[in-house]
């Protein structure tokens, strides 16, 4: 959800679209993972292959919810179940814990689908975490219309991850907001309350066309 593609879908956003028929529209969704006897021709060696799947809801219903309403509203309602999460929630299973301006709190569950070939969570996923809580709590400050992408994002990584590390919990903080720039810090735990990895981030705030 960080960046301005939440803002930029070019289809057309039919009133069935608007905020009136958007509770109806969010049924609940998830990622589920399993051992399937689908057949395969890799090694039996290799032992039985995993199935992730991965649900999603339309993502252009968040964005006209989005656009009606101020940064801390949208994110209060994808929090409360008004608005559905956007599908980046989905594919890393992260859910908005709390927000409040200029802070949100995301949770997320890790498992061995996201490994890398050394046998740990990709940094890909801590980056990505990073980026949502980082760009959240600036979206938190931001008025109605208003939308903003990263521009930048230092990442320090400074311990692993595993799929008995989860779940992780990300802190997003705004540290200068801004009418062009924001600034804002990230920071992310494991379940024992070690911090795993941190970030700085400076996003482009624009208006987004009417």
């Amino acid at each position: 959800m960080a960046g301005g593609d939440l803002f930029r879908d070019p289809r057309p956003l039919s009133s069935a679209r608007r905020v009136d028929a958007l509770s109806s529209l969010c049924e609940p969704s998830g990622v589920t993972t399993e051992q399937t006897d689908i057949p395969t021709s890799s090694p039996a060696a290799w032992g039985r292959p995993r199935l992730r799947t991965v649900t999603w809801h339309d993502p252009a219903v968040v964005a006209a919810g989005a656009l009606e309403r101020s940064g801390l509203e949208a994110l209060e309602a994808i929090r409360d179940g008004v608005l559905p999460p956007p599908p980046i929630a989905r594919l890393f299973p992260m859910d908005l814990v709390s927000v409040a301006e200029g802070r949100v709190e995301f949770r997320c569950a890790v498992d061995e689908s996201a490994y890398n070939p050394i046998g740990v969570v990709h940094g890909g996923l801590v980056c990505t975490l990073l980026d949502t809580v980082a760009g959240c709590a600036v979206h938190s400050t931001l008025p109605r219309g208003t939308g903003y992408t990263s521009i930048e994002l230092k990442v320090n990584y400074l311990r692993s991850v595993h799929a008995g590390s989860g779940p992780l919990t990300a802190v997003g903080t705004v540290v200068k907001p801004g009418r062009r720039v924001a600034f804002a810090e990230g920071e992310v735990r494991d379940a024992s309350g070690q911090t795993v990895a941190t970030a700085s981030s400076s996003l482009l705030v624009f208006p987004i066309p009417g």
